[in-house]
């Protein structure tokens, strides 16, 4: 709340030195936002795939109380074509499930080379399908996967882009993403209803480069989540986000000018990417070209965020588990 803000920026002293900020992921998550969708009681915990919905639902409500960036992400639509059966490679565990790709359903199939999972009494599975699931029930325990868990885990040859609608903050009480209620998400949702909506989930970590040894004069999470999101936000969502509303974009444009001021940031590099990724990492948006690799720097002219793209050769590579 503003008031809050105000309190904070009251309680910090200028920075003594201009501040250098480096942001990198330090752990990302996907959720396929549909399935949360649509409100209604909890799952039943007794079927599987309820079991999986439920875990979903309590894995992204844990991230409510945190000051994470999150991502809204439309990818083609996929789901597991009922209609046909799977199939098996000879002498293996190659198993291959026929899918619906697109809005128009084109008829396609993946493959995936599965491992006996050390608690399992069955050699093979018995696969069970669902539009948006599959269950491998080896006897004594049971694997539930949605399609698109399966597209993430294993090359499956679909190589589909990723594209970021919208950057926002976790944060959150209501606990609205977790409930499937969040109504900016879910007008995008359904403004997209062809697509398949998800959340990128990250924590980053940052970096400051400063002369400063005041320990006082360090910024707090939240501020540097502040400050990232809105860096973020012009990064994907361009210099009059149509998403946002003068008032927010008011508010966040002076609070942006008064962080700036107290904590003398002079850049902000984010470098979003990773060595371990997958072609969900394969991000653009209507305002930059696709990339595994997100690398810029901002600067803050008067609250308004100004970003320009670096060659990804200019820093190396970050790892997931750096």
């Amino acid at each position: 709340m503003p008031g809050d803000d105000m309190t904070e920026q009251s309680l910090v002293p200028r920075s003594s030195a201009p501040q250098i900020w480096t942001a990198t992921v330090a752990e990302p998550k996907f959720y396929w936002y549909d399935l949360l969708v649509g409100g209604g009681p909890l799952p039943d915990f007794r079927d599987p795939t309820g079991r999986y919905l439920r875990r979903l639902q309590f894995a992204l409500d844990g991230t409510m109380e945190k000051r994470l960036i999150y991502f809204v992400i439309s990818r083609p639509r996929v789901r597991i074509d009922t209609k046909r059966q799977v199939s098996w490679g000879f002498f293996s565990l190659k198993l291959t499930i026929p899918v619906l790709v697109g809005p128009e359903e084109k008829k396609n199939t993946i493959s995936v080379d599965l491992e006996v999972p050390f608690e399992a009494t069955y050699k093979k599975p018995v696969v069970a399908l669902e539009e948006q699931f599959l269950t491998l029930n080896w006897g004594s325990m049971i694997e539930t996967y949605s399609i698109h868990d399966l597209i993430q885990k294993y090359d499956t040859g679909l190589k589909m882009q990723s594209k970021v609608l919208y950057v926002g903050q976790t944060r959150d009480p209501a606990a609205r993403l977790a409930k499937g209620s969040h109504p900016v998400v879910n007008a995008l949702h359904d403004a997209n209803h062809e697509n398949d909506t998800f959340l990128l989930v990250t924590r980053f970590k940052v970096a400051v480069d400063t002369a400063a040894r005041d320990m006082s004069e360090e910024a707090s999470v939240r501020t540097q989540m502040d400050v990232l999101e809105a860096a973020l936000i012009r990064y994907f969502e361009g210099p009059s986000p149509r998403l946002r509303s003068d008032v927010e974009n008011g508010v966040r444009r002076e609070r942006m000018e008064n962080l700036q001021d107290t904590y003398y940031i002079e850049r902000v590099t984010v470098d979003l990417g990773f060595k371990q990724a997958d072609s969900f990492f394969d991000m653009f948006s209507d305002h930059v070209e696709k990339s595994r690799r997100h690398l810029f720097e901002c600067v803050f002219d008067n609250g308004h965020a100004v970003v320009k793209r670096l060659s990804e050769s200019a820093r190396p590579l970050i790892s997931l588990d750096a």
